[in-house]
């Protein structure tokens, strides 16, 4: 990383006096719905998004599927980009910003809870998970362009459609560019109180099925094999693999089996929640769940699903992303902090490259996924200043 002469200073004071814009630009984006595996949704608003930025010199490419929408890719790097982003690269590696347009909200939240302020707090499904984060990425580009600032590596952004549900479409394209970047900034909401997140859990997903023997439950109950009472016994021993000291931790979160109360039922499913720190740790379980074993005689059983997301490791690549970044906060008074989290993002699946990563650069606030989502409104202008200066400097 380059040490640079300039710091935050005048950038700060560019966001503080661009305020209102960026509330603007960011209830613009909160009012386009875009749940997950909402194709015709998500794909309208990387369209948007992507005019915005292509109005701004980056070159923009949408990968669409009919069931997820559309990613969003903008370089701000080819001829014919405002001479700020065209920079020297120090290498061939690019400098990734990711971050991603879906969210949890059915359509029809925003008629019953729409973008609003009260105080310092802006409120709206997504605006914290994470379309403030997006806002802000768009702005620290727009800031760098207009004082003339040139980022060290060509830029790109990639905002993706189905982070909320695995990132199963856009994981191609997300290891893609993972590979050809130096580092990755993941513009996700930072841990309430503006910590940035230096390590995740890693997630796998299980679906458990259980096939026994249908029987009359009244007249001839023997004759049956109970799927959901061989669920019952593999529930208790999935839970007995949580290990909270390992930050292993297994949820049974969905069980589905029988059809009527007076058939013993035939089949029973259930579907499983693994988180775990380590890689290690996370094949020991995957292998646990698939080797367990029918309590009841007859009952067979059968393991779907694995591991979706490795964990963000505190590697020392990323432990240099923070300390660059904790300094770049110190020159306008921002004592930067860290932490860990349970929840997985699409940084996970770059840090599992061995590439940097740097993730929770969004704005401050509460409520992802909760009915008082929230972002503070006067955190934007240093959010929004450590992540330009990073854009300039790494």
């Amino acid at each position: 990383m380059k040490n640079e002469t300039k710091d935050g200073a005048a950038l700060l004071s560019y966001f503080e006096d661009n305020r209102a814009d960026i509330l603007q630009f960011m209830q613009w984006l909160v009012e386009q719905e875009s749940m997950s595996r909402e194709a015709e949704a998500t794909a309208r608003i990387a369209r948007n998004l992507g005019d915005r930025l292509s109005e701004m010199g980056a070159r923009v490419d949408l990968f669409s599927d009919l069931r997820f929408g559309a990613t969003l890719r903008a370089r701000f790097e080819h001829a014919g980009v405002p001479a700020p982003f065209r920079a020297p690269p120090l290498e061939d590696k690019q400098l990734l910003v990711v971050g991603h347009l879906d969210t949890v909200w059915p359509l029809g939240t925003l008629a019953a809870r729409p973008f609003r302020i009260e105080e310092d707090r802006a409120y709206g499904p997504g605006i914290f998970d994470m379309k403030s984060g997006v806002t802000i990425a768009v702005f620290a580009m727009r800031a760098l362009r207009d004082m003339g600032r040139s980022p060290q590596r060509p830029v790109t952004f990639l905002m993706t459609c189905d982070e909320e549900t695995g990132s199963l479409f856009s994981r191609e394209v997300i290891e893609e560019e993972g590979r050809a970047s130096h580092a990755a900034l993941i513009i996700e909401p930072p841990i309430p109180g503006g910590l940035l997140k230096t390590a995740r859990k890693g997630v796998g997903e299980f679906e458990l099925i259980v096939r026994g023997r249908s029987a009359h439950a009244g007249n001839d109950p023997r004759a049956g094999i109970s799927a959901i009472t061989e669920l019952a016994h593999q529930i208790l021993a999935v839970n007995a693999m949580n290990d909270y000291e390992r930050g292993t931790t297994l949820n049974v979160g969905v069980v589905r089996g029988g059809i009527l109360s007076n058939v013993i039922a035939a089949e029973a499913r259930a579907s499983i929640d693994m988180r775990f720190q380590t890689v290690e740790e996370g094949e020991r379980i995957t292998e646990a769940i698939r080797s367990l074993q029918p309590t009841l005689d007859g009952a067979r059983l059968e393991v779907l699903g694995g591991i979706n997301r490795q964990p963000l490791v505190r590697t020392k690549e990323v432990a240099s992303l923070f300390e660059h970044a904790r300094a770049l906060a110190a020159e306008i008074g921002y004592d930067l902090q860290e932490g860990s989290v349970g929840g997985g993002s699409d940084g996970n699946l770059i840090a599992a490259l061995g590439v940097g990563v740097l993730d929770g650069l969004g704005v401050d606030g509460a409520g992802a996924h909760a009915e008082h989502e929230h972002i503070l409104i006067s955190d934007i202008p240093r959010r929004a200043t450590l992540l330009a200066r990073l854009i300039e400097t790494v």
